[in-house]
């Protein structure tokens, strides 16, 4: 929100700036802009820019390069971690589903820490199943992880998910 407020000012004052002295509109507004009043303007502008763009890509430090996606995106103190399934570092997805919700979830951990995060600190999940009669086993591991208060949560069945995963979470946390 105070992002938005910001680039609001800043694209007034570009316009501003750009009618310049003698305007009748500038002179409307803000009387006739002096010099200083300008740089002024200007410098509003930049620092508006450089706050709205605070986006920072966040990943563990043995994560895949190249991928189309970042893990993690910390941008305004907010984390978004992107959807994580079960395959471990090689790739490899665990026979028994509770264990690739563990994975899952060590995997969305990884991302947390990385960013200075915990399950803690998450305030929103997305939970993708490929079979919603696994419901109740992914809420057994799912309430082991996320400590009270727990994070609001949709719940999604879906066709089907990349690889053979059963599951995929993606979490937005916030300190």
């Amino acid at each position: 929100m105070y992002c938005r407020i910001l680039a609001l000012v800043s694209l007034t004052s570009v316009v501003l700036l750009l009618l310049g002295h003698g305007s009748k509109f500038s002179y409307v507004l803000v009387g006739y802009p002096t010099l200083s009043m300008r740089i002024l303007l200007l410098l509003l502008m930049v620092t508006t820019f450089l706050t709205a763009a605070d986006k920072k890509v966040v990943a563990p430090k043995d994560a895949k390069p190249g991928r189309p996606f970042s893990p993690g995106i910390l941008s305004g103190g907010t984390l978004y971690v992107s959807g994580q399934t079960g395959a471990d570092k090689t790739g490899v997805y665990p026979e028994k589903f509770e264990e690739e919700v563990k994975q899952t979830l060590a995997n969305i951990e990884e991302i947390l820490k990385a960013g200075g995060h915990t399950f803690a600190d998450a305030v929103a999940v997305q939970v993708y199943l490929t079979d919603m009669e696994l419901f109740a086993r992914m809420n057994t591991v799912y309430i082991a992880t996320f400590p009270e208060p727990r994070p609001t949560r949709t719940t999604v069945g879906v066709a089907k998910l990349v690889g053979k995963a059963r599951i995929e979470i993606t979490v937005t946390a916030r300190k």
